[in-house]
């Protein structure tokens, strides 16, 4: 089984046991603690606001849709089918539209920039969740998608987030409801040295125009009651000139 396949069948695992209430899944917070902040520090930086947005790995989509209402045209994308059809279910109306797009694959990418042109691109938490040979072929295709006018935004957990999370695994009780099916079907975060992003993007050939820190917010709790809250590292990357 190639590294791409492994990862598509354990995100169609867990995205399949996955609830469609709001909030069940580890990461699924609210738009106002998440995109909405992100969009904040991406919006001085874009060049033209009309792009196409592009949310890359957007699971069931709520961020998704929250983009929709700011952008003319959103297209969330995962490599899960069972993720998109999470998406789909909870957006009715069709504000965003749906893509499976496995993101290491060149020609995948080189057909959708086909499609849309340059796109703005959105990413929250994928990077380190891939296998490591993806990683910069991840960081090819938002290259591929920004063009030269697009500009995209990512946000990472840091380094600093490790060794919480591997407390959260360990501890004698069991990992939190939420976090549990996560380690369960393989696609525990894996580590990203906080330089390292910047490293790939530069390798694709994109410049880092803004960076920082930023906390994290999850659906979870820890045992003592409260909220998980882990480090992140957010950045703004494009072509100058």
């Amino acid at each position: 089984m190639s590294v791409t396949s492994r990862y598509r069948h354990a995100w169609e695992g867990f995205w399949r046991e996955a609830s469609d209430e709001p909030g069940a899944v580890f990461w699924d917070a609210e738009p106002d603690v998440t995109a909405a902040v992100h969009v904040a520090l991406l919006e001085p930086h874009l060049t033209d606001p009309g792009l196409p947005l592009v949310d890359l790995g957007c699971g069931n989509g709520t961020q998704t849709r929250f983009l929709a209402q700011r952008f003319p045209r959103v297209l969330g994308t995962d490599i899960s089918e069972a993720a998109l059809d999470h998406a789909r279910h909870a957006d009715p109306a069709g504000q965003a539209g749906y893509r499976l797009l496995d993101a290491a694959e060149k020609t995948e990418a080189q057909a959708l920039h086909h499609e849309l042109s340059d796109a703005n691109v959105y990413m929250r938490g994928v990077l380190h969740q891939c296998e490591p040979d993806d990683r910069q072929a991840l960081a090819d295709t938002i290259a591929t998608l920004v063009g030269s006018r697009g500009r995209a935004f990512l946000v990472e957990l840091s380094e600093a987030a490790r060794p919480f999370l591997g407390g959260l695994a360990q501890n004698p009780a069991g990992p939190p409801p939420k976090l549990a099916p996560i380690f369960r079907h393989g696609i525990a975060p894996g580590e990203v040295a906080d330089d390292a992003v910047p490293a790939y993007l530069r390798s694709a050939g994109l410049t880092v125009l803004a960076s920082g820190e930023l906390p994290l917010t999850t659906t979870e709790f820890t045992p003592e009651g409260e909220r998980i809250v882990l480090p992140s590292k957010w950045l703004v990357a494009g072509r100058e000139g």
